[in-house]
């Protein structure tokens, strides 16, 4: 009798143990792409989040150890938000299934200073294709995010505002998913007048910039080349901005080139598809799109375009007094 007791427990016992999700708090270097998948819970569309979820405490249940992400999703997605020495604390907050295609991951990120809700996608063959950060803690005071996902897989992210009058404003930015750019914007919709161009924020402009070919190069004041000095002269640092077509075509990089002859440096970055090459001479610097920067531009425009050197006007010496 306990063997034929034994015999029906032992499938129930089994399928439990299996069935059992595996934790991923500590690093484990057999932890795979399906398994990291397996982990988070299923969402029901629509989904829809606030940036209050960036304020929530959240189970310990659901971290993902730092080492397990960065090996199955490329280091860049946190460091370009975090910088190389921040290492945030991650959350699986769920996942949303494409029948047949991509899976969406929603991870929470939080630092002591900052925190971000991003969506990673996997494709069918579980590659990682893309991520973009949906929700930020560091908006400017009075401004509230939202990020909802439809039944259609459309990603729509509203951020609003109180109006000098009492009026909610609104700025609304729609995108989906395609295999070759990732996350393409489909939608812009607004309903502030945009009275003003806001300024571009260069952050590298008080750096050094003693290298022969450091300093800022330009097309105008929207498009901008600044180039400051790395850690060797075989490095430097650079920042880019360009608009094109009357602003409706962006691009903004940020990172380090190392040069591969006496003229040309070349932005190459780990676990980022993008390379682009800067090609100096005394007076100005042409950069060049080599490949896969759909993640840092709009999908009609490339990091391209001859930019000439800035020569800042020399103070006009002062008339001393008689």
């Amino acid at each position: 009798m306990k063997k034929y007791l034994l015999l029906i427990l032992l499938p129930g016992l089994l399928f439990a143990c299996k069935s059992k999700k595996q934790s991923l708090s500590e690093n484990d270097e057999k932890v795979d792409v399906p398994e990291f998948i397996e982990f988070f819970q299923p969402l029901k569309l629509p989904y829809q989040v606030t940036d209050t979820v960036l304020r929530r405490k959240e189970m310990d249940a659901s971290v993902i150890n730092y080492k397990i992400f960065t090996r199955l999703v490329p280091d860049s997605v946190l460091t370009k938000y975090f910088g190389k020495e921040g290492k945030p604390r991650l959350y699986a907050m769920g996942k949303v299934k494409v029948p047949q295609h991509e899976i969406y991951l929603f991870v929470k990120a939080t630092t002591a200073s900052r925190k971000v809700l991003y969506v990673v996608c996997f494709d069918k063959k579980n590659k990682y294709v893309a991520a973009r950060p949906v929700i930020y803690s560091d908006n400017e005071p009075g401004i509230s995010g939202q990020v909802v996902m439809d039944a259609k897989y459309t990603l729509t992210l509203t951020h609003q505002r109180k109006g000098p009058d009492g009026q909610i404003l609104y700025k609304k930015d729609a995108y989906v998913f395609n295999e070759e750019t990732g996350f393409l914007l489909i939608l812009t919709e607004s309903n502030e007048a945009r009275t003003k161009t806001p300024p571009i924020y260069n952050p590298i402009d008080t750096f050094s910039h003693k290298h022969k070919f450091t300093g800022d190069y330009l097309q105008d004041k929207r498009n901008i080349v600044s180039v400051r000095d790395g850690k060797d002269p075989s490095r430097v640092l650079f920042f880019v901005h360009f608009e094109k077509d009357e602003g409706a075509c962006k691009g903004e990089l940020k990172g380090e080139a190392k040069f591969i002859s006496a003229t040309t440096a070349r932005y190459r970055s780990s676990g980022d598809p993008c390379t682009v090459d800067f090609i100096f001479n005394p007076s100005g610097v042409r950069m060049k799109e080599l490949e896969g920067c759909g993640n840092h531009r709009d999908i009609k425009c490339f990091f391209e375009g001859y930019y000439e050197k800035h020569t800042p006007a020399k103070p006009k010496p002062t008339k001393k007094k008689a």
